[in-house]
């Protein structure tokens, strides 16, 4: 079997609360694949993206043992931003890279599962939660509309995978290679095409704390996915475009017959509906092309995804 570095990339913004916990958990999981001989080393590697409470203190003194490092963001880039950058850290330490979530929902379990498929050749597993039954009514079926969504506009992605996961080192590598400064990297890690798997997890509670993606974050995360994997968007447009003119050719031909015909009459009421209708599908339509636009003006500037202002426990010449 060959020799085998492992990085667990967890991302965090307020996480205290459920820090011990995960360091706890993760440990135990890198020393039982040690044991097994599944990998030869181990490491956590926390990205503080930007807490206001205590995760970067404990995250030092975590890596006082040398299985644990951490990154501290010089300011909230986000969680896309904050996973890329221990991404970015972990390609030049490590031939297995798993990305997970502080919060525990994620199932630490499955990581065993994706090492196994790992050694079999496979280059990215998927972490893919087998129901909704831990979210509220709400956010299930907007999250399923969104999967569906996506699929339908051509994004083409894992349904019910989030950001956990397993990439070999060249998958990641090639995700590296990417320039886009609009990160949406469920889309980007689909798009890579090497052999890939899907472990099936249970999401669990919880287990501390509160949720750091409330409805403004997951409406902006829905809008960057679909305009960075899609233009079918602008697409319809075009057909909406073109159906609005079918239509007035319709209404002109009406008018005529009914000039015509003599029995024309005030019709303030049409003229005031369709001024509204087709000023809102203009709007829209202006909308639309903002936000990709939006994007344009994001990616043309080339801005880094984040600044480091501490480190510990990695070498410098890491990152």
């Amino acid at each position: 079997m060959k020799q085998t570095r492992l990085v667990i990339v967890v991302p965090c913004y307020n996480e205290e609360e459920v820090l011990p916990e995960s360091t706890l958990r993760l440990f135990q999981v890198i020393d039982t694949l040690k044991r097994q001989r599944q990998i030869d080393s181990g490491k956590i590697l926390y990205v503080d993206d930007g807490s206001k409470d205590h995760t970067w203190s404990l995250i030092k003194q975590y890596a006082t043992d040398s299985h644990i490092a951490g990154l501290k963001l010089a300011h909230n880039v986000g969680h896309q931003k904050a996973l890329w950058a221990g991404l970015e850290w972990a390609v030049s330490y490590a031939d297995i890279i798993i990305s997970i979530d502080a919060d525990l929902q994620d199932d630490e379990e499955a990581i065993y599962s994706m090492i196994n498929y790992y050694h079999k050749g496979v280059d990215i597993v998927y972490g893919v939660r087998k129901g909704r039954k831990t979210d509220t009514f709400f956010k299930r079926y907007t999250a399923q509309a969104f999967y569906r969504l996506m699929n339908g506009l051509g994004g083409n992605i894992v349904y019910n995978h989030a950001d956990f996961r397993l990439l070999s080192r060249r998958a990641l590598q090639s995700l590296l290679s990417f320039p886009e400064r609009n990160l949406f990297l469920r889309g980007m890690v689909h798009s890579l095409g090497y052999p890939s798997a899907i472990v099936y997890y249970n999401r669990k509670e919880r287990f501390a704390g509160k949720s750091n993606y409330p409805l403004k974050k997951m409406v902006e995360f829905a809008l960057d996915g679909i305009t960075s994997f899609s233009v079918r968007p602008l697409q319809y447009i075009t057909y909406i475009g073109l159906f609005f003119i079918f239509v007035s050719i319709l209404a002109i031909v009406y008018g005529l017959c009914s000039y015509i015909a003599g029995n024309t009459m005030p019709g303030w009421t049409s003229l005031l509906v369709s001024v509204w209708f087709i000023g809102g599908a203009i709007l829209l339509a202006c909308g639309i092309i903002g936000e990709y636009i939006g994007k344009i003006y994001t990616e043309v500037k080339r801005r880094p995804h984040y600044f480091v202002e501490e480190y510990t426990g990695i070498n410098k010449r890491s990152i």
